[in-house]
C-alpha cells in the first residue's frame, strides 16, 4: 500500500511521459477499473476562460439545492487533494493514497501487456472516477483539462456540455487559429446531449452552433 507521499511521488513520476492527447490510454484504464465513469450525472465544463469559476458556481449551485456533488479541477492552488472535492471537502490523504495504488497497479498491467502508458493526467482523472463513484456523488462536475476533443476526460457521457468563451490558448496542441481551438473545445459536445455556452466571439459560436 503506498503511503500519501509515496501516491504523490508516483503520479508526479508520470511528468516524464508528458501530454499526449487521446482517449485510447484512458479508454483502456478505465476498463481495467470497472469503468467508473458509467452510469454517473456529470456536466462537462470546457472553455479558455472561467472554466473553473464556472464549474465553482455550478458546484455551489447543486449543493445548495441539497444534493452530494463532486467537483474534479485542475490544476490546484494550495494542495494537490483539491482537485477532486466532494460537497467542498478535498479527498482525504487516505482515500488519494488508496486509490492511487489501485490505479499504479492497472498502469504497471498496461505497461508489462505494451497497453499503452497513461499519461499523469490520465491517472489523476482515473483515481478521481473511481472516488466519485465509491462515493456515490449525486452530481459530478467535470473542468476538462485541456482542449476537449482527446482530453482525457472526454470519456463521459454527460447531461449537459458547457463551453466557456474561448480565446487563443495551448496553440502548439490545439490549433493556431480561434476556429481551430473552437473546434477542440467543441469536441466535448455529444449527440442530443444539451449545450450551454456563454458569450462567444463570432468564429467560436460558429463552430458551437455547427
Amino acid at each position: 500500500m503506498l503511503s500519501y507521499k509515496q501516491a504523490l511521488d508516483f503520479i508526479h513520476g508520470l511528468n516524464r511521459f508528458g501530454i499526449k492527447l487521446g482517449l485510447h490510454n484512458i479508454t483502456k484504464l478505465l476498463e481495467l477499473l470497472g469503468n467508473p465513469h458509467k452510469d454517473m450525472k456529470i456536466i462537462h465544463v470546457a472553455g479558455t476562460n472561467g472554466k473553473g469559476s464556472t464549474c465553482a458556481m455550478i458546484d455551489s449551485i447543486l449543493r445548495s439545492a441539497g444534493f452530494k456533488v463532486g467537483l474534479y479541477t485542475s490544476p490546484y492552488l494550495e494542495v494537490f487533494n483539491e482537485r477532486m472535492r466532494i460537497n467542498g471537502e478535498n479527498i482525504s490523504n487516505n482515500d488519494l493514497a488508496r486509490l492511487t495504488n489501485k490505479v499504479r497497479e492497472k498502469v504497471i498491467y498496461m505497461r508489462e501487456n505494451d497497453l499503452g502508458s497513461p499519461t499523469e493526467f490520465e491517472v489523476v482523472t482515473a483515481i478521481g472516477f473511481l472516488y466519485f463513484k465509491e462515493q456515490a456523488v449525486d452530481f459530478l462536475v467535470i473542468e476538462v483539462g485541456m482542449g476537449g476533443r482527446l482530453d482525457a476526460t472526454n470519456v463521459v457521457t454527460p447531461l449537459v456540455s458547457v463551453i466557456t468563451p474561448i480565446s487563443l490558448d495551448h496553440q502548439q496542441y490545439l490549433g493556431s487559429t480561434l476556429k481551430d481551438i473552437a473546434k477542440e473545445k467543441c469536441g466535448i459536445l455529444k449527440p442530443n446531449i444539451p449545450v450551454i455556452t456563454g458569450p462567444q466571439k463570432p468564429e467560436a459560436m460558429a463552430e458551437i452552433e455547427e
